[in-house]
């Protein structure tokens, strides 16, 4: 069955919206097992896994993503899955801080599989749709995100964390299936690999609106990450006491901010993406007010604060995508590479940030850090939101 005259057919839709989802999970399943981690490998754990992982993804899609543009993603997809597999072996085995380390930052540069299917996804969609149709393939990759935490804190609690990483292999080999049985073979320009890299820098000078997008959506995944890789040691601690499972249960409830996905992406194609962007932003700094205020004694201020973050920042990241997907055609890799790159840039600032923070000033620490973030992100959005593609 054919959604449009594209080609972009319901099974592989699908099939792209399973492999972003469970791709991504493989970078954000060790943040519930931190203090896990920490109880065996010491308190510096909590500070290098999250990172190497969020680090490599960032490589992955600045090294490995541009092929797209130049060799058959379906191929690329299912050659990163089988390689993630291996490496999550690897962590699962890990008999020091150093193996795993080293694992997580190969694990996050293989997830990057999940950068190739976005781009395939807006390759294929039509024009007047495209936003919609990348919405729904990023709601997947949302799940993966929100959902990896809960499923990693829930199996880590009753088996362990190595368990963890042993059955994200399984999973991995099984989205390798998934994508040989779903994707179409698409079509490839020869380019040289030196030429693809040598194209980044020159679409990133020449796109204005590429620039302020990136800027803005690093920004606020900085904000995100400093968030999320410093929730467990907060609730794991007193007052709340939580297990890494009732630690991974938050991810539940953003799961309900990935269903804005295709909401923003249609609101982009009809009307814009700068008012979505600037919205994501403030719905961020107001999730921050919220916890600064009450996530050191409540659970609601946490849910609360859980929700207006997740719903800023996928708002915005769909906007900020459908209006960077419609500038170059058939650059659509390399625009994904110059995008996600700064993502997980920030990510991994962000990250290190809030640990940091949380180290040096506690929870407060945290929210202060999270919040100039995304002050930072409304501020990019707002002033130079206008620029005009060349």
């Amino acid at each position: 069955m054919r959604d449009d005259a594209h080609g972009f057919t319901v099974r592989t839709r699908f099939g792209l919206t399973l492999i972003a989802g469970g791709a991504v999970a493989n970078i954000y399943y060790n943040q519930p097992l931190l203090a896990l981690l920490v109880g065996e490998f010491g308190d510096r754990a909590a500070l290098v896994v999250p990172t190497a992982s969020l680090v490599g993804y960032g490589l992955g899609i600045l090294g490995l993503v541009p092929f797209g543009d130049a060799l058959p993603r379906r191929s690329l997809i299912i050659g990163q899955l089988l390689g993630l597999a291996v490496a999550l072996l690897v962590a699962a085995s890990s008999p020091n801080l150093t193996v795993l380390g080293c694992a997580s930052l190969a694990i996050g540069i293989l997830a990057s599989a999940a950068q190739q299917a976005v781009p395939f996804a807006a390759e294929l969609a039509p024009d007047a749709t495209r936003g919609r149709m990348v919405g729904q393939v990023m709601t997947g990759l949302f799940c993966g995100i929100l959902l990896a935490r809960t499923v990693s804190g829930f199996v880590g609690a009753h088996h362990g964390w190595r368990t963890v990483f042993f059955a994200a292999a399984v999973v991995a080999v099984a989205m390798a299936g998934i994508a040989a049985a779903t994707l179409p073979t698409s079509a490839t320009k020869r380019l040289r690999y030196r030429a693809l890299m040598t194209s980044l820098l020159h679409i990133l000078r020449s796109q204005p609106v590429l620039q302020n997008a990136s800027l803005s959506q690093g920004l606020l995944f900085a904000s995100f990450n400093a968030f999320w890789a410093t929730l467990a040691l907060l609730v794991e601690a007193p007052p709340f006491d939580l297990s890494p499972a009732g630690a991974g249960l938050f991810g539940v409830i953003g799961v309900a901010g990935a269903i804005v996905a295709p909401l923003s992406g249609r609101y982009s194609d009809r009307r814009g993406a700068r008012p979505v962007v600037i919205a994501g932003s403030l719905c961020v700094l107001a999730a921050f007010a919220v916890l600064a205020a009450g996530g050191t004694w409540s659970l609601t201020a946490i849910t609360i604060g859980v929700l207006l973050i997740d719903l800023g920042i996928n708002a915005a990241l769909i906007a900020n995508q459908t209006r960077a997907y419609a500038l170059v055609a058939g650059a659509r890799g390399r625009i994904n590479t110059v995008l996600f790159t700064s993502v997980f840039i920030g990510g991994a600032i962000g990250a290190f940030a809030g640990s940091r923070a949380f180290l040096m000033a506690g929870w407060p620490g945290v929210c202060l850090v999270g919040s100039a973030f995304a002050l930072g992100a409304l501020v990019v959005s707002w002033f130079g939101g206008r620029a005009k593609p060349a």
